[in-house]
């Protein structure tokens, strides 16, 4: 329950803006200022207890505290390791960024990337920060992290060997912001091992809150060469790579002088004459600037003698430092993956390029409420979460020709490189988009998505951290249903679409409503054989206590072969009689008990219309359609709620948990609506009262 509440409480912060660039979330609630100006105080360098300088801070199997490569380390400050440490010297360039003794050249790569466009870096390394004035061993950077802005703060000890930086390190060895920013992009992570192995548009997307497109070049789509273009005019980042069969080629240099394996930057599109026909060509570059491509079009080629100098001087002709062009039609013959990551608005600051509409949601995915799993399993597809895009207006200038609303989905699941430390693997995930019909803001049931195809899906799911797709299509509403590949799967995702015009999107979820009837009956009503019966349950005080209650209740479901329940509980006994007793006497009388008995029949007709293999038990994941006829509309939350409360092991709801709950929710309904507000949808407590309510 106290989980439930940090997360309630982290929903009330972002409605507060917490979570953005400008007001990032403090890492493990470390505040840079407070704790900088505590050092300075007393005069002593800040020591990270949270990340120590300690084997475990580095990983966990390679790295772990017992393997070899961890030996002979120790921890030092840069002032310890040259006379004058700078963190940026003479703005940040490439050169800062050279590969360690750590697998992650593709997040060395995105940082590479990120001394292209300063603005952006300076989102990620906040300025004012120097080993001279106000100097306190204590540095701060912020990174984008599923779906929010977090400061993270570290203290200058970083692992060396013999005198030397161990990972990342800058080509004079006296500058440290990389080094730095790296140890805090592990802290965030768990562990530096935790960053082996990965891809560009990962650091990308963690650097920017951008989102990630990925085109395998083999089958990329006839306008890539125009959606790169677009791509580069809306400032978004691109990187791409040539794939790998094995370890061995790891680094491995072709014979036209392209690394495999290995993280590149592609920074330009452009189209030239050249003996009287077009030339598509692209511009890459090499973030370590040692090794270019030999091929056509490269620096000294002879392709470059026939177009002209004016061209050439357009094209900023690059010579021996790492940058190169290439034709198009080499460029995907010969490099295996493009990643773009798509910019939000507010990291481009600049009102002459146009901007994508950028909208987020976080989810859930909670085994027997949630985690329906793909359309394969019909029986829980549509228990996943849902979310409704209206697209209303066609791209100004669509790169096919064709009228559609051109938009991107992503779907991210949460923190599979904390995982790794505890050997757990990411889920497979995926995503369907369907025509969307019908009154707004209602969940669509197995009864509409079953009976429809999908009119767009995620390309595939696959086990990474994101899926993401670009799709075309015409003006309309239509649901996203995202999931991961196999049901009953526990995981948390971030669900972004990103498009070209502005396009209204909310979670597809009901209102919370109830529709409770009132049974207005009078003892003259009540059936004389009811009256007999009742009479001699209560006894001559006309009253049954909840002892009374619980074993009659018990009497007549046990000799029930249709219903499995493990007997109501006093709990239950106690929730019904705090409902129903309307003289505050905690009994019932003959009239209260005979609206209890009406409920039951009711009750008992809905779980048995909802027990759709006759087992005597109900699935967790056709409580909503039940709750629905019994009157409750209720929400993936609450949903959730009610499976944590009552399911079993195996999630599912025996008879006696049925009623409870559905007891609980009108109770529920009941108390908000008589200490509701006007019609607010809020109401105000005090401590005394929300406790008299919640212990009730």
């Amino acid at each position: 329950m106290t989980s439930t509440a940090d997360r309630l409480a982290h929903q009330k912060e972002r409605e507060q803006g917490i979570g953005t660039n400008q007001q990032a979330v403090k890492f493990s609630q470390q505040d840079y200022e407070s704790l900088r100006q505590q050092c300075l105080k007393s005069g002593r360098l800040f020591e990270d207890n949270l990340f120590p300088a300690e084997r475990k801070s580095l990983g966990y199997n390679e790295l772990g505290p017992y393997s070899s490569k961890t030996r002979g380390l120790d921890w030092k400050r840069p002032k310890e390791l040259c006379s004058n440490p700078k963190f940026i010297d003479d703005g940040a360039t490439r050169t800062d960024i050279c590969q360690g003794a750590l697998g992650d050249c593709w997040l060395l790569a995105a940082i590479a990337s990120l001394t292209l466009d300063h603005r952006i870096l300076a989102r990620v390394v906040p300025s004012g920060q120097s080993f001279t004035e106000d100097y306190a061993g204590i540095f701060h950077f912020q990174f984008w992290q599923f779906g929010e802005w977090v400061d993270v703060v570290v203290d200058d000890r970083l692992p060396t060997r013999d005198g030397k930086l161990l990972f990342v390190h800058s080509a004079e060895g006296s500058e440290f912001w990389s080094a730095l920013l790296e140890k805090a992009y592990a802290k965030a992570n768990g562990c530096y091992e935790a960053l082996s192995g990965g891809n560009t548009i990962e650091g990308f997307e963690d650097f920017t809150g951008g989102i990630a497109e990925i085109y395998s070049l083999d089958k990329a789509p006839a306008n890539l060469f125009q959606i790169i273009r677009r791509a580069l005019m809306l400032g978004s980042l691109l990187g791409c790579s040539i794939d790998i069969s094995s370890a061995y080629e790891t680094e491995a240099v072709t014979s036209l002088k392209l690394v495999k394996g290995h993280a590149y930057s592609l920074t330009g599109a452009e189209e030239v004459r050249s003996r009287g026909r077009v030339v598509q060509l692209v511009r890459i570059r090499n973030p370590w600037g040692q090794v270019e491509w030999t091929g056509p079009w490269s620096d000294g080629s002879s392709e470059w003698e026939n177009i002209s100098e004016d061209e050439k001087t357009n094209l900023n002709h690059v010579a021996e430092d790492g940058e190169f062009w290439m034709s198009y039609s080499d460029f995907t013959r010969h490099f295996s993956k493009l990643e773009i990551c798509n910019l939000t608005p507010d990291t481009l600051m600049s009102d002459t390029v146009s901007h994508w509409n950028h909208y987020q949601f976080e989810g859930m995915w909670r085994i027997g409420s949630t985690a329906g799993g793909c359309r394969n399993n019909a029986a829980t597809f549509s228990s996943n979460p849902q979310f409704v895009v209206r697209l209303e207006d066609v791209d100004d200038d669509p790169l096919d020709g064709e009228d559609g609303c051109t938009f991107l989905v992503g779907l991210m699941q949460k923190n599979g490189r904390q995982q790794k430390r505890i050997n757990r693997d990411i889920e497979t995930i995926g995503f369907a988009i369907y025509k969307y019909k019908g009154r707004s803001n209602v969940h669509l049931g197995p009864d509409v998505l079953l009976r429809q195809r999908a009119v767009a899906m995620s390309s595939s799911f696959v086990n990474t951290r994101e899926v993401c797709d670009r799709f075309k299509l015409p003006p309309g509403e239509y649901a996203i249903v995202p999931s991961t590949f196999a049901p009953h799967k526990n995981g948390t995702f971030v669900l972004r679409v990103f498009s070209e015009k502005q396009a209204a999107t909310s979670p597809l979820e009901e209102e919370l409503d109830a529709k409770i009837e009132e049974e207005e009956i009078s003892e003259s009503d009540v059936n004389p054989h009811f009256k007999q019966i009742f009479k001699k349950l209560a006894g001559d005080d006309m009253e049954i206590s909840v002892f009374e209650l619980i074993t009659l209740l018990n009497n007549v479901v046990s000799h029930r072969s249709d219903i499995k329940t493990d007997g109501f509980s006093l709990d239950t006994g106690r929730l019904i009689v705090s409902l129903l007793d309307k003289d505050e006497s905690a009994k019932l009388g003959l009239m209260e008990f005979h609206v209890l008995w009406n409920k039951i029949q009711n009750y008992l007709e809905i779980f048995k219309n909802h027990d759709s293999d006759n087992s005597g038990t109900m699935s967790s994941h056709e409580m909503r359609g039940a709750a629905t006829q019994a009157g409750f509309h209720v929400n993936s939350a609450v949903l959730q709620a009610i499976v944590n409360r009552y399911t079993d092991a195996q999630y599912a709801i025996d008879f006696d948990s049925f009623v409870a709950c559905l007891i609980k929710l009108e109770m529920l309904f009941k108390m908000f609506k008589s200490l509701e507000r006007g019609d607010s949808g809020k109401i105000e407590l005090d401590m005394q009262q929300w406790l008299c309510l919640a212990m009730n």
